[in-house]
């Protein structure tokens, strides 16, 4: 399975590149398909392709969901242990 995620530009190197922050990582992506981006853009990630923009409030409620997603999981993960 695939997955999209939206990640804020933080510094765009050229009209191809720019640094965005995954998730308090930064990594460089490839910006090529989105026109007018401005540094503060959130962008859908897609194997390492910015795909579109996204309206920077959807992208923080997605990315809270994910948080809560994982944390979710950490407890699932961490009854697992103890029945085991």
């Amino acid at each position: 399975m695939c997955l999209a995620i939206p990640v804020e530009v933080v510094k765009i190197l050229d009209s191809d590149t720019a640094i965005a922050d995954i998730g308090g990582v930064r990594k460089e992506i490839n910006i090529a398909l989105i026109e007018d981006l401005l540094v503060g853009d959130f962008v859908i990630l897609h194997v390492g392709y910015a795909l579109n923009k996204i309206d920077p409030e959807e992208a923080r409620r997605t990315l809270e969901l994910f948080a809560e997603l994982g944390e979710l999981q950490d407890a699932i993960n961490d009854n697992q242990q103890v029945i085991s």
